[in-house]
Formats: C-alpha cells, structure tokens, sequence
C-alpha cells in the first residue's frame, strides 16, 4: 500500500500556562476518512507508532516524516495492544486476542492469527476487553469488563451462561428488549464465563489461569518499572471512586459479580452477601483518584522511560484520564511489604484536553497521547508532548513516616512558603450504590514542616497515619528558590498500611 504524508502537527501556544513554560503540546493530524478515535497504541522496535482506531483500522505512525500507513482493519473495538520483536502486534479486541502478521514482507498484515478467545461473551455491549501486557517471563495477561444493565443481551450468547442474579424475559417480545436485565440482576453483571476476571496467557496463548477477580470496568493495565501489575478501574457500583491496583494471584478487587466464575463457588448471589464479608474478602487498593478532582475514569499505565521528563519522574508510572484534562503521576511507597501510592496530577491547567485513553512514548523522546469519547465525555485524536529540557519544580517522592510524610522535590525550595502547605484526609465507604461522596473529611494540623540542608527535602508532621484514608496533601503555594510555583500541586496518599 502507497504511504501517505501528511501535514501532522498544529502547536498550541505557550503562554499563561505554567506546563508550557517546559512543554509544547501538538495535534498530530490524522488520516482523512478514519474516526480518530484511539483505542490503542504502542511502538514498533523501529520507532513507528502503531496505533488502532475504534472503527478496527491499525495503523502505522512515523514521526520522522508524518506519514501514516494502513497495517490491518476489520477489527472490532480494539482496546490493547502490544508490539512484538519479530513486527507483528498482538491486539485485544472484542471476541478475541489477535496476532496481526506480515508473513510476505509488503507492509501489510496478511495473517490475523487467533492466540485466546476461551472467555465468554454475551452480547451486552459494556464487555470491553483489555490487555495484553506481558510479564518478564513472557506471560501474557488480559482483563475483561462487566456487562451493564443498560443495555440487553444478544440471543446468542457465547460460553457458559450463571443463572445466578436470573434474566427477567417477561414481556419481551422484540430484539431491542430481549435480554434486558431486571434489577434482580444487578447495575453490573457477569453472566457469562471470566467477565471481571484478569486471566495469565501463555506466552504462545495455548495455556489459560484464571489470575484474579473482582474487576468491573478496568481500562488500563500494565507492568511498572519494579514488575506490579498495575490496573485501573472506573468508579461506579462497588466503587466508591475510581481504584489503582496491585493485582496480585488469587487476589478479589472489589466488585463481587465476576466471583460466580470463582473455583467451587458456592455462595449463590455475591452482591447479596454481607457487605463486609465483602470488604473483608476484597484486597485493598494502592491507590484511589478522587472523583471530580483527580479523574473519573483513569485509563492506561505507562512507565516513564529514563531521559523522557526530568531525573527525578524517570521509572514513575503514568496513567492517562478520559474526563478530567489532566495525566496521573504515581509516587510508589512501601510499608512493611504493602505498596501504597499517592497520586499528582500533571498537564493540569495545560492545552492537553480531555480524552487521554491511551499513551506512548516515542523514540524521539515524546510522549503521545491517544484520546477518545465513544458515548461518554472525551475527545478524538492524538497530542504530541515535547519537554523542553528546562527543569521545573515537582513532587518526586514520597514516605510514608508514623507521624506524617517526607516530601522529596525536584528542586530547591523557598522555606518561607513551607507554611503554606496543608493537609486533610477522608475515607469512602465500600457499598453497592453507583460512587460514594466523602466521608469523615477533615484538615490535619501541622506541627511541623522541617526542610532539609539542600532544601529539596520536606518533613511533614501530622501526627499518626490512619488507614484505609486517602489524605489529600496540598502544596499550591510552594515556591522554588528561583521562584517558580510548583507543576502538579496536590498529592493524594492512600494509606493501606500506617507505618509503626
């Protein structure tokens, strides 16, 4: 197939925004006749960007001269992806997980190999799939999404069908009814096999373990730079806000409808049980995006390779957001054994946009954000982000200590401004209703604020950590010795496990 040039990029300008004093952001142009709307990507061992577009076209991205080249089409909602050595990509689609090669040479994908399709599907149209990421081993890993009573099932379904939480058939008469859940079924549901189960692949697909439950819409999964298995999920029932995982073998995360696949289940309707039976069962998140604050619905984990951003952000994670215009930064912790994380925003106040599903960064040291809408708030298209190379003030570690945090920056700070820091913590309950608000949110006092010789070092003092709270660490007036206000300016911690 003819490659095509484009003229690919428009720059946003660059005043009024603290980002832009070190970033420009840039429309990529798209390929005329294609929805722009990103479902996927990643890059090619050659430095092009294969990205897959919702209507099922994969295509080629070159950043050296603009140019787009068409690979494969046909497919349906591809929502992963992953290049291989070799140039062939494995892509998460709605029925199957895919191995799209070029046996001949010419450019084109001629071979749409199935590698795993042993999961169940019911027609329902909130069963979106994820994945794959792979492990060091080569161990392949997908999760799979929920159905929604808001929409009916198909006649035909695929694998095995639960009877638990039975489908009301009474009066339905037509195709647009047929299926439609009663209330009996639950807002979410997993009538049919693995729905909300992350399952292990073999590296060549032939071999299926079912790895862990308890997932309801999890838009994003990927290894960090230290080997967890990072996935996001979306608030909504069970959720109080949305979640970052730790997934681990065996481990329950949450939303009770995937347990009905459980080995021997026996306990008839999980959302019917005692709610903390349920919370006890569930394995607690690493970290939680306040809803209408941080992000309604955190999508893809990406590690921030050496040399992309500052020093200080290389080996972090990234996590893309649909409806707010923000990335997530994650800042690791460990206490005794248990990973926690607090959780910055960045690109906040900036060009960026809504929409940002996916991200990759590019050999030429860029990063490329992939945005969609489909039916809910977003965008289309894709953004390049440029770093200038200019430092800038950041939150680039913190600790968790049994009497508050030591705060690491990236830059020298002006003590004077440490008294404007604050903090303040709540906690959510874990019920069946759609999100929770707030609860029990209250300011902590500081009793003290030490800043070490280099002056990068804060150590805060807020009494005793209390568990199963989200404190929210607010550092908008900190200045740099030079003056520059800090990019990125709260940090939400999820305390999982209070330091001794």
């Amino acid at each position: 197939m003819k490659t095509v040039t484009f003229l690919a990029c428009v720059t946003f300008g660059s005043t009024a925004f603290g980002w832009t004093d070190h970033f420009t952001f840039e429309n990529v142009t798209t390929p005329a006749g294609i929805d722009p709307q990103v479902g996927a990507m990643d890059r090619m061992p050659d430095g092009r960007l294969a990205v897959a577009f919702h209507r099922g076209e994969v295509m080629f991205y070159n950043p050296a001269d603009n140019s787009w080249k068409l690979f494969a089409s046909g497919l349906q909602e591809p929502l992963g992806m992953l290049a291989e050595q070799d140039g062939s990509i494995l892509v998460m689609q709605r029925a199957e997980l895919t191995r799209l090669k070029d046996t001949d040479g010419d450019g084109s994908a001629d071979e749409y190999e199935t590698v795993f399709d042993d999961f169940g599907m019911s027609g329902n149209y909130h069963e979106f799939n994820y994945g794959p990421a792979r492990d060091a081993e080569g161990n392949l890993y997908i999760v799979l999404g929920i159905a929604s009573n808001g929409a009916s099932m198909a006649r035909e379904i695929r694998g095995e069908f639960s009877e638990i939480g039975q489908v009301d058939f009474k009066g339905m008469t037509t195709r647009e009814t047929w299926g439609k859940n009663s209330n009996a079924a639950g807002r979410m549901y997993a009538r049919v096999k693995w729905r909300g189960w992350v399952l292990k692949l073999s590296p060549d697909g032939k071999t299926m373990e079912p790895y862990a439950s308890g997932f309801r819409s999890p838009n994003g999964i990927g290894f960090d730079a230290k080997g967890r298995l990072l996935i996001t999920d979306n608030q909504g029932d069970w959720r109080p806000t949305s979640p970052l995982y730790d997934v681990r073998k065996d481990g329950f995360y949450g939303h009770p409808a995937s347990l009905v696949w459980k080995k021997g289940w026996n306990g008839g309707d999980p959302r019917l049980m005692d709610v903390a039976k349920l919370d006890a069962m569930q394995t607690p998140a690493a970290g939680f995006f306040p809803q209408g604050e941080l992000a309604n619905s955190p999508t893809w984990p990406v590690v921030i390779p050496k040399g992309m951003f500052t020093e200080g952000m290389a080996g972090q994670t990234v996590i893309g957001e649909m409806n707010q215009p923000n990335l997530v930064r994650v800042l690791d912790d460990e206490v005794d054994g248990v990973f926690q994380t607090a959780l910055v925003p960045m690109f906040d106040g900036s060009p960026l946009g809504i929409g940002n599903n996916r991200i990759i960064f590019g050999s030429d040291g860029d990063m490329y954000v992939g945005k969609t809408a489909l039916s809910w708030a977003g965008s289309k298209g894709i953004t390049r982000i440029k770093w200038n190379g200019k430092p800038f003030l950041s939150l680039d570690k913190i600790k968790a200590l049994p009497e508050g945090f030591v705060l690491r920056f990236s830059q020298p700070l002006d003590a004077t401004t440490l008294k404007t820091l604050s903090v303040k913590k709540h906690t959510y309950d874990y019920h069946q209703a759609y999100g929770a608000p707030k609860k029990d949110e209250k300011p902590l006092a500081i009793a003290g604020a030490k800043l070490s010789k280099d002056s990068m070092t804060v150590t805060l003092d807020v009494g005793a950590l209390e568990e199963k709270y989200l404190h929210l660490i607010d550092m908008t007036g900190l200045l740099s010795k030079e003056g520059d206000k800090i990019l990125g300016a709260k940090a939400w911690y999820n305390v999982v496990k209070a330091p001794n």
